[in-house]
């Protein structure tokens, strides 16, 4: 049998729920896990029907665009919710629209019913964008607030598709312990709720892996007194890229600096938040007016500035931030750097060749200079590229 890489703990939902320790003991060490990654599936597109609407701009192009050839892409749509006044109350936003067709309004021959297909983005402030009673209907926008009209109603051509179901995790190789081994031992089926963790060569915990429900075993082919457990989640599933991050971090907390930067976009964003499970708090900060120097080598995204940024305050595998709002947060101190401070940016011409470059989006990420800005004008840091 090999090293185990994960350890299973019973854990008691509820408890933590309650604001209680929620697990208790080590049920079984594991050697491997097989099904446990997947990233998440991508926004569903939807349809809709923009009710009398009385399009504007860009929008009013697409339309004879689409006219002409089936559909038309639009890109950024923004509908303002106007209360019985005409003022705006709220905005509820669609990403990557493409008009689909037109027709003539029933209730208004001067105005249009135009069909569309967009794709919400993750966290908007309204899930269901109705009007209050007595309003006109939305004002429609684009980017930076470019006028495409107005429409009376907003209309859901149908709902979305039900989530795919996905395969329960199984636990390769592991060696039962405590209660867990006690209720195989007795032949028990209610195994009970568990947590997984991702633990480095040495044992140390690196990550929360997944929660669930243990539902089966069978004995293991890994070697003797193992079993392979089935484990049924209703967590968040580790991405893809969680692998090779976690290689990183197999020997401990990174020693050396840069090792982030062997990963894709994605492997950034979960080294950031494996960064962040790791973090040390209650260390205390660096000094007001202390220098740090920015390795700009590997900047070819936003989360290779975060990666590198984390490291230049807390060291190889430190964290500092992983967008705008928590960097905000880490400015204000306990984060292992007293605001203000110099930051100084080596190689900064790759991150402006390479930020910034993505199409306009509602989340679109900042590019190079908004970036400079935001640190700027914070008053905390006191950047200097070089």
């Amino acid at each position: 049998m090999g090293a185990p890489k994960y350890v299973l703990l019973s854990y008691d939902r509820e408890a933590e729920f309650q604001g209680e320790e929620g697990y208790e003991e080590i049920w079984a060490l594991c050697e491997d896990v097989v099904d446990l990654f997947a990233d998440p599936p991508p926004p569903a597109r939807e349809t809709y029907e923009l009710l009398g609407c009385a399009p504007e701009g860009a929008l009013r192009k697409a339309l004879a665009h689409a006219r002409a050839t089936g559909s038309a892409p639009l890109g950024e749509l923004t509908l303002g919710i106007l209360d019985k006044t005409g003022a705006a109350v709220g905005e509820w936003y669609l990403e990557d629209v493409r008009v689909l067709g037109d027709r003539s309004s029933d209730r208004d021959l001067t105005l249009r019913d135009v069909t569309i297909e967009g794709t919400e983005p993750e966290n908007t402030p309204y899930d269901d964008p109705t009007c209050p009673p007595m309003s006109p209907g939305y004002r429609l926008a684009g980017p930076e607030g470019a006028p495409y009209g107005t429409c009376r109603a907003l209309a859901r051509t149908h709902e979305p598709p039900d989530d795919p179901m996905e395969p329960p995790a199984r636990l390769l190789g592991c060696t039962p312990r405590g209660a867990l081994k006690a209720a195989l031992d007795s032949g028990e089926e209610d195994l009970g709720h568990a947590k997984l963790l991702r633990v480095d060569s040495s044992g140390r915990a690196v990550q929360a892996a997944a929660e669930g429900e243990l539902r089966a075993w069978i004995p293991s082919a890994r070697g003797p007194g193992t079993v392979d457990l089935t484990l049924d989640l209703w967590s968040e599933r580790p991405p893809l890229a969680a692998p090779e991050v976690w290689e990183q971090w197999d020997e401990g907390r990174p020693a050396t600096p840069n090792r982030w930067a062997r990963c894709g976009t994605e492997g950034r964003r979960f080294w950031l938040r494996t960064a962040l499970d790791n973090h040390e708090h209650g260390r205390p900060d660096r000094p007001p007016g202390t220098t740090y120097h920015l390795d700009g080598r590997h900047i070819t995204d936003l989360p290779g500035f975060f990666c590198a940024l984390g490291e230049t305050v807390n060291g190889p595998g430190g964290y500092f931030g992983w967008g705008l709002d928590a960097l905000n947060d880490c400015l204000r101190g306990h984060w292992g750097a007293a605001p203000p401070f110099t930051l100084v940016w080596h190689d900064s011409e790759v991150a402006r060749r390479c930020l910034g470059v993505t199409p306009h989006a509602v989340r679109r990420p900042p590019a190079f200079e908004e970036l400079l800005a935001f640190l700027s004008e914070s008053d905390r840091v006191d950047v200097r590229l070089a």
